[in-house]
């Protein structure tokens, strides 16, 4: 065994520099760790909420609004209130971890304190993401969840838009239905929050222990249905703790600690990473009710011209819509640039050309670079498993990993495929014991099938490059290996900003060729077309298929060799689908869902006479 153990150079006060160790084994693997100790993490969430109600009670903990009216907030003191008389409510219907609360709402004041509540009584919450509810057809991946649970209490926003929902899971559960809004016969939220507090929440806080299952949260479910993770509380306090070593600024941030936030609370980013750094940091959080989609991402603005954020978190998408908004209005480009630290972008990697967008816009505005900087995990890992808590030099360097965090690395093919162990990491999957057995490894590493490249293998410290799914990448009839997730992003800068996506094909072939989800908006613009003309005339444009052409021969100048571009692509008239488990909500698109379920649009694609295809230029 060989070991090295390098500290790197950190010259931003925002983060702790990091100390780095790599132990090669004579197997081949290699355990990667942090040689900062993880100092004692919090005993369950409620300790963050009871600390800051005691510390900070007038500092406002959530906000939200409608369009433009104020903004509605609430106070850590008023949020404990609410929450032990939340936890009341919860205690006398009996709830537990074998009938929880299930919340099929998006984001929200309600919604959080809702979490919370449950939690503080020791009772799990499971977020599901309403695109089940409000964008599905059949309801079937809601049915499967909703039986797997036999929740105790459903919350719903109101019951007129989720009324399809909850009529197809009414036979499946025995749960009350809460409702944000007093309609039909569901319980009024504000009357659940007004409940008495009783001597039984004290009692059932003081329960609550590191192993406690706080939520169960649920994988994107590419196939069947999708599986429960379990979150323990040592999951979340962990994970948050570990964070608060490696952003060293969050000691102390207090009320200068601002998030204005979107990502969905039905994923690990949005609610393990970013809401609970807020809580567990006394800052505040604000709502966004926007979202990086059309018609939807100028709500996401408007917040953004009134509440500047400490860090702006957002996934690729979200930063490329960004992108266009700053570049139209420099009143919004000044308050931006001038207030946010860093950004922070997750969920799937950045395209490089929106890495270098940013940092040029930031240059022209405020004199100074943007720093960007990134993360790495999954649902499994709450989420954080490795942090960039340096200054990259490019895009896609997730980090390294943060205290008391190991990983493997252990060879596959010509890839080093990754696995996580530590106390961030999910015991298991709800009621599913074979499946939990499955995603562990002899050693108790978690199997969480993505490969890993070191930017430096002789200094560790300067982090990990993410490189793409192990089950992801194929190889050509060559027998040369194709890298789905690094082509994936080459082809997005190439084809900007007319690729919102890249499905890469090619399996078992002599070439590589790509699906294409369009950027419509771009396209049109693109093609100076009317905002009413239809996806097909857009993609049928002369204009937009001679820009992808150009697009793929651009690719093909950088990466000659055969795995390195595309030769040809298909632009996707039909949107990624929910139900077909080919998108999440934060964006990323599920390669194998969508290959499989587009096989006819392959054929397409791999047809010598078709003209729906565009070639490289």
């Amino acid at each position: 065994m060989t070991m090295a153990a390098i500290r790197g150079d950190n010259p931003d006060s925002l983060f702790a520099t990091p100390a780095i160790v790599a132990e090669r084994r004579a197997d081949g693997s290699t355990i990667v760790r942090s040689t900062t100790p993880l100092k004692p993490a919090a005993r369950c969430v409620g300790d963050w909420l009871e600390h800051w109600a005691r510390a900070a009670p007038d500092r406002i903990f959530l906000g939200e609004r409608a369009g433009d009216t104020p903004w509605t907030t609430v106070t850590y003191a008023a949020a404990l209130k609410q929450v032990r008389s939340i936890a009341a409510w919860i205690l006398a219907q009996g709830l537990s971890a074998e009938r929880p609360v299930a919340v099929l709402s998006d984001n929200s004041v309600d919604h959080a304190l809702l979490a919370l509540g449950a939690m503080h009584a020791g009772v799990p919450v499971a977020a599901v993401s309403p695109a089940y509810s409000l964008m599905s057809r059949d309801f079937d991946k809601l049915k499967g969840m909703i039986e797997l649970l036999q929740p105790g209490a459903i919350y719903v926003s109101g019951t007129k838009p989720f009324a399809a929902a909850l009529a197809a899971i009414r036979p499946l559960h025995k749960a009350a239905i809460i409702s944000g809004s007093a309609d039909g016969d569901a319980i009024a939220f504000r009357d659940v929050a007004a409940t008495p507090e009783t001597p039984d929440v004290a009692r059932a806080f003081a329960a609550v222990t590191p192993d406690t299952v706080a939520k169960f949260l649920f994988t994107s479910g590419s196939t069947g249905t999708p599986k429960a993770v379990i979150n323990t509380q040592r999951m979340l306090t962990s994970s948050q703790q570990a964070k608060a070593q490696t952003w060293t600024f969050l000691e102390g941030a207090g009320e200068g600690l601002v998030i204005l936030d979107w990502l969905p609370w039905s994923h690990t980013f949005g609610a393990n990473h970013n809401f609970n750094l807020v809580l567990r940091n006394g800052g505040t959080l604000y709502v966004d009710g926007g979202k990086p989609a059309p018609g939807v991402f100028n709500t996401s603005l408007s917040n953004l011209r009134s509440v500047v954020p400490t860090v702006y978190f957002n996934v690729p998408r979200g930063f490329d819509m960004l992108i266009a908004a700053l570049r139209g209005d420099e009143e919004l480009r000044r308050k931006f640039f001038g207030g946010v630290k860093f950004a922070f972008y997750a969920g799937a990697a950045l395209p490089q050309n929106l890495w270098d967008a940013l940092e040029e816009l930031s240059l022209q505005t405020v004199g100074r670079k943007l720093p960007m900087v990134s993360a790495w995990g999954s649902t499994e890992t709450s989420p954080l498993a490795t942090d960039c808590h340096f200054l990259a030099k490019r895009s896609g360097n997730i980090g390294v990993p943060i205290p008391g965090t190991e990983l493997k690395l252990v060879p596959s093919g010509d890839k080093l495929e990754v696995r996580v162990r530590g106390p961030n990491v999910t015991p298991g999957y709800w009621k599913a014991p074979e499946l939990t057995r499955q995603a562990f490894d002899e050693e108790g590493f978690y199997l969480i099938g993505d490969a890993v490249k070191f930017a430096d293998p002789a200094h560790p410290e300067l982090g990990l490059f993410f490189d793409g799914r192990v089950a992801e990448d194929f190889k050509l009839n060559s027998g040369t290996w194709v890298s789905v997730g690094t082509l994936r992003v080459a082809g997005i800068a190439a084809l900007a900003p007319l690729a919102q996506d890249i499905v890469v094909s090619g399996h078992d072939g002599d070439e590589v060729r790509f699906l294409v989800f369009p950027n419509i908006p771009a396209c049109r613009a693109h093609a100076g077309l009317p905002e009413q003309a239809s996806t097909d005339e857009v993609i049928d444009n002369d204009k937009v298929r001679a820009a992808t052409g150009q697009g793929l021969a651009r690719l093909k100048a950088q990466f000659p060799n055969s795995s390195g571009h595309a030769t040809r692509a298909l632009l996707l008239a039909e949107p990624a689908s929910v139900d077909g488990g080919e998108i999440t909500d934060k964006g990323y698109i599920n390669q194998r869902a969508v290959l499989t379920r587009r096989a006819a649009a392959v054929v397409v694609l791999n047809d010598d006479a078709s003209r729906a295809w565009v070639g490289c230029a």
